[in-house]
Parts: structure tokens; C-alpha cells; sequence
């Protein structure tokens, strides 16, 4: 009996923990989504692929950093003219995809490093 209500406590913490877990995973997720290029909603398709092969296929950070600049002066002016307001600097770098904790292999407790 005692063992039985344990393994029940337990079972029920768990849940709980993951379903708390999958409900912040999704919360980043969406973060994620919407904070991926400065300006998406006002760009296509097209152009949201074109501004991330640029950001890709840039050689360093300084030269991402300028494309970013540049892109966010487009947007700005894009911005302007459909009546939409967006912020008079790009996000820092780190506040859109990536940059965070977990996603990664081995982060379990108990390992050594």
C-alpha cells in the first residue's frame, strides 16, 4: 500500500513536470517563430529566404551584423510606408532563434565534463 502511493505521487509529478515543460517548450517555440527576421511580416516568402541565405552564407559576424543593419533599414522604410511601426534598432543579437539553454545532447544531471 505505502509502495503503491508513492509510485502513484511520483507518476503524478512527472506528468505534471512534463506537461509544464511542453507548455514553455512551445512559448519559445512560437517566440522563436515570430521574432525570426526583423520586419518578416512585411517581407515574402521569397525575400525571408533570400535575407537568411544572406545572414548564411555570410564569412563573419562583423559582415552578418552589416547585413542585418541593412535589412533593417529596409524594413524600416517598408514599415513606413504600409503605416506599420517597428523598433528604430535591430533586436541585440541572441533575442530571436537559438541562443538559449537545452535543445542540446548531454545536459542531463550526473554527468561529468
Amino acid at each position: 500500500m505505502y509502495k503503491r502511493a508513492i509510485l502513484s505521487a511520483l507518476t503524478g509529478a512527472f506528468i505534471l513536470s512534463s506537461g509544464i515543460a511542453l507548455a514553455a517548450d512551445a512559448a519559445v517555440q512560437e517566440q522563436a517563430r515570430t521574432q525570426q527576421t526583423t520586419g518578416s511580416k512585411l517581407m515574402t516568402p521569397e525575400e525571408r529566404n533570400e535575407q537568411r541565405a544572406k545572414v548564411r552564407n555570410a564569412t563573419s559576424a562583423e559582415e552578418r551584423r552589416e547585413i542585418r543593419e541593412e535589412h533593417h533599414e529596409k524594413m524600416k522604410e517598408k514599415a513606413r510606408e504600409k503605416g506599420v511601426a517597428i523598433p528604430d534598432n535591430p533586436p541585440a543579437r541572441g533575442q530571436g532563434m537559438g541562443g538559449g539553454m537545452g535543445g542540446g545532447q548531454g545536459g542531463g544531471m550526473g554527468r561529468a565534463r
